[in-house]
Protein backbone atom coordinates (compact mmCIF):
# COMPACT_ATOMS: atom_id res chain seq x y z
CA UNK A 1 0.00 0.00 0.00
CA UNK A 2 1.42 3.31 -1.04
CA UNK A 3 1.96 5.90 1.69
CA UNK A 4 0.39 3.85 4.49
CA UNK A 5 2.27 2.03 7.27
CA UNK A 6 0.56 -0.87 9.01
CA UNK A 7 1.87 -1.36 12.54
CA UNK A 8 1.84 -4.61 14.51
CA UNK A 9 -1.47 -3.82 16.25
CA UNK A 10 -3.25 -3.82 12.87
CA UNK A 11 -4.17 -0.12 12.85
CA UNK A 12 -3.20 2.06 9.95
CA UNK A 13 -0.66 4.78 10.72
CA UNK A 14 -0.32 7.26 7.85
CA UNK A 15 3.10 8.59 6.95
CA UNK A 16 3.49 12.34 7.12
CA UNK A 17 4.50 13.99 3.86
CA UNK A 18 4.15 17.38 2.20
CA UNK A 19 0.75 16.49 0.72
CA UNK A 20 -0.62 15.72 4.20
CA UNK A 21 0.74 18.94 5.74
CA UNK A 22 -0.97 21.18 3.15
CA UNK A 23 -4.70 21.84 3.02
CA UNK A 24 -6.62 19.65 0.58
CA UNK A 25 -6.98 21.01 -2.94
CA UNK A 26 -3.79 23.08 -2.84
CA UNK A 27 -1.46 22.75 -5.83
CA UNK A 28 2.19 23.77 -5.79
CA UNK A 29 3.88 24.74 -9.06
CA UNK A 30 5.71 27.61 -10.73
CA UNK A 31 4.13 30.17 -13.04
CA UNK A 32 6.31 28.92 -15.91
CA UNK A 33 5.17 25.32 -15.42
CA UNK A 34 1.51 26.33 -15.18
CA UNK A 35 1.74 28.52 -18.29
CA UNK A 36 3.51 25.72 -20.16
CA UNK A 37 0.82 23.23 -19.15
CA UNK A 38 -1.94 25.58 -20.32
CA UNK A 39 -0.18 26.40 -23.60
CA UNK A 40 0.63 22.85 -24.58
CA UNK A 41 -2.99 21.80 -24.07
CA UNK A 42 -4.46 24.56 -26.23
CA UNK A 43 -2.46 24.71 -29.46
CA UNK A 44 -4.37 25.99 -32.49
CA UNK A 45 -2.62 25.21 -35.78
CA UNK A 46 -2.93 27.45 -38.81
CA UNK A 47 -4.67 26.01 -41.85
CA UNK A 48 -1.59 25.86 -44.03
CA UNK A 49 -0.69 23.07 -46.44
CA UNK A 50 1.63 23.29 -49.43
CA UNK A 51 1.99 19.83 -50.96
CA UNK A 52 1.40 16.11 -50.41
CA UNK A 53 2.29 16.31 -46.68
CA UNK A 54 -0.86 18.39 -46.24
CA UNK A 55 -2.95 15.32 -47.14
CA UNK A 56 -1.40 13.45 -44.21
CA UNK A 57 -1.99 16.48 -41.98
CA UNK A 58 -5.66 16.47 -43.02
CA UNK A 59 -5.85 12.74 -42.32
CA UNK A 60 -4.55 13.45 -38.80
CA UNK A 61 -7.60 15.64 -38.25
CA UNK A 62 -10.00 12.94 -39.42
CA UNK A 63 -11.85 10.42 -37.22
CA UNK A 64 -9.35 7.60 -37.72
CA UNK A 65 -6.43 9.43 -36.12
CA UNK A 66 -8.34 12.19 -34.27
CA UNK A 67 -5.99 15.08 -33.52
CA UNK A 68 -8.71 16.32 -31.14
CA UNK A 69 -7.13 14.10 -28.47
CA UNK A 70 -4.49 16.81 -28.17
CA UNK A 71 -6.97 19.71 -28.20
CA UNK A 72 -5.90 20.71 -31.71
CA UNK A 73 -9.01 20.02 -33.78
CA UNK A 74 -9.50 23.73 -34.47
CA UNK A 75 -7.40 24.53 -37.54
CA UNK A 76 -7.67 28.29 -37.70
CA UNK A 77 -8.18 30.03 -41.03
CA UNK A 78 -6.67 33.26 -39.72
CA UNK A 79 -3.01 33.34 -38.64
CA UNK A 80 -3.95 35.88 -35.96
CA UNK A 81 -5.84 33.13 -34.14
CA UNK A 82 -3.19 30.41 -34.53
CA UNK A 83 -0.07 29.71 -32.49
CA UNK A 84 1.29 26.68 -34.40
CA UNK A 85 2.39 26.64 -38.03
CA UNK A 86 2.78 23.18 -39.54
CA UNK A 87 4.69 23.75 -42.78
CA UNK A 88 3.46 20.68 -44.64
CA UNK A 89 5.30 20.27 -47.92
CA UNK A 90 7.84 21.98 -50.14
CA UNK A 91 8.19 25.76 -50.07
CA UNK A 92 8.91 27.45 -53.40
CA UNK A 93 10.90 30.66 -53.65
CA UNK A 94 7.69 32.40 -54.72
CA UNK A 95 5.82 31.10 -51.64
CA UNK A 96 8.60 31.99 -49.15
CA UNK A 97 7.51 35.62 -48.54
CA UNK A 98 3.94 34.42 -47.96
CA UNK A 99 5.14 31.86 -45.38
CA UNK A 100 7.09 34.58 -43.60
CA UNK A 101 4.13 36.97 -43.68
CA UNK A 102 1.81 34.35 -42.17
CA UNK A 103 4.42 33.63 -39.48
CA UNK A 104 4.75 37.34 -38.69
CA UNK A 105 0.96 37.69 -38.36
CA UNK A 106 0.75 34.92 -35.75
CA UNK A 107 0.65 36.14 -32.14
CA UNK A 108 3.46 35.25 -29.76
CA UNK A 109 4.19 32.71 -28.43
CA UNK A 110 4.25 30.74 -31.66
CA UNK A 111 5.81 27.48 -32.79
CA UNK A 112 6.70 25.87 -36.13
CA UNK A 113 6.81 22.22 -37.20
CA UNK A 114 8.58 21.47 -40.51
CA UNK A 115 6.54 18.48 -41.72
CA UNK A 116 8.23 16.30 -44.28
CA UNK A 117 11.67 16.15 -45.79
CA UNK A 118 10.86 18.89 -48.33
CA UNK A 119 10.02 21.42 -45.62
CA UNK A 120 12.98 20.30 -43.51
CA UNK A 121 15.73 20.31 -46.16
CA UNK A 122 14.29 20.71 -49.65
CA UNK A 123 14.04 16.95 -50.09
CA UNK A 124 14.52 15.61 -53.60
CA UNK A 125 14.01 19.08 -55.06
CA UNK A 126 17.61 20.30 -55.03
CA UNK A 127 17.08 23.17 -57.46
CA UNK A 128 16.73 26.94 -57.64
CA UNK A 129 12.92 26.96 -57.33
CA UNK A 130 12.56 25.28 -53.91
CA UNK A 131 13.74 26.70 -50.57
CA UNK A 132 16.27 24.23 -49.15
CA UNK A 133 14.71 24.10 -45.71
CA UNK A 134 12.01 26.32 -44.27
CA UNK A 135 14.42 27.27 -41.47
CA UNK A 136 15.86 29.78 -43.96
CA UNK A 137 12.58 31.68 -43.61
CA UNK A 138 11.19 31.02 -40.11
CA UNK A 139 12.69 29.51 -36.95
CA UNK A 140 11.69 25.83 -36.73
CA UNK A 141 11.02 24.11 -33.41
CA UNK A 142 10.50 20.50 -34.57
CA UNK A 143 11.74 18.80 -37.74
CA UNK A 144 9.56 15.90 -38.87
CA UNK A 145 11.19 13.60 -41.46
CA UNK A 146 9.40 11.41 -43.97
CA UNK A 147 8.03 11.58 -47.48
CA UNK A 148 5.24 12.04 -46.58
CA UNK A 149 5.24 11.41 -42.83
CA UNK A 150 2.31 9.41 -41.48
CA UNK A 151 -0.18 11.01 -39.06
CA UNK A 152 1.34 8.95 -36.24
CA UNK A 153 4.68 10.64 -36.90
CA UNK A 154 2.95 14.03 -36.79
CA UNK A 155 1.48 13.09 -33.40
CA UNK A 156 4.94 12.13 -32.16
CA UNK A 157 6.26 15.53 -33.28
CA UNK A 158 3.34 17.24 -31.53
CA UNK A 159 4.10 15.37 -28.30
CA UNK A 160 7.75 16.43 -28.55
CA UNK A 161 6.58 20.00 -29.11
CA UNK A 162 4.38 19.67 -26.00
CA UNK A 163 7.48 18.77 -23.98
CA UNK A 164 9.33 21.76 -25.42
CA UNK A 165 6.43 24.10 -24.64
CA UNK A 166 6.19 22.76 -21.09
CA UNK A 167 9.81 23.78 -20.48
CA UNK A 168 9.57 27.19 -22.21
CA UNK A 169 10.93 30.14 -20.28
CA UNK A 170 8.94 33.31 -19.70
CA UNK A 171 9.85 36.98 -19.79
CA UNK A 172 13.25 38.30 -20.89
CA UNK A 173 14.77 34.81 -21.14
CA UNK A 174 12.17 33.83 -23.75
CA UNK A 175 12.75 37.04 -25.73
CA UNK A 176 16.49 36.30 -25.82
CA UNK A 177 15.79 32.75 -27.07
CA UNK A 178 13.54 34.05 -29.86
CA UNK A 179 16.08 36.63 -31.01
CA UNK A 180 18.83 33.99 -31.04
CA UNK A 181 16.68 31.58 -33.09
CA UNK A 182 15.82 34.31 -35.59
CA UNK A 183 19.49 35.28 -36.01
CA UNK A 184 20.52 31.66 -36.56
CA UNK A 185 17.81 31.21 -39.19
CA UNK A 186 18.79 34.38 -41.03
CA UNK A 187 22.52 33.60 -40.86
CA UNK A 188 22.12 30.14 -42.42
CA UNK A 189 24.27 29.75 -45.55
CA UNK A 190 22.60 29.96 -48.95
CA UNK A 191 22.04 26.88 -51.04
CA UNK A 192 24.86 27.79 -53.42
CA UNK A 193 27.35 27.82 -50.53
CA UNK A 194 26.28 24.40 -49.23
CA UNK A 195 28.41 21.39 -50.06
CA UNK A 196 26.77 17.98 -50.34
CA UNK A 197 26.49 14.84 -52.39
CA UNK A 198 24.96 16.60 -55.38
CA UNK A 199 27.57 19.37 -55.64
Amino acid sequence: MCGVDVDSSGTDGETMGLEEALPSGLLLTTVEKFAGYARKGSLWPATFGLACCAIEMMAAGGPRFDIARFGMEVFRASPRQADLMIVAGRVSQKMAPVVRQIYDQMPAPKWVIAMGVCASSGGMFNNYAIVQGVDHIVPVDIYLPGCPPRPEMLFDAILKLHDKIQDTKLGPNRKAEIVEQEQLALAAPSTLEMKGLLR
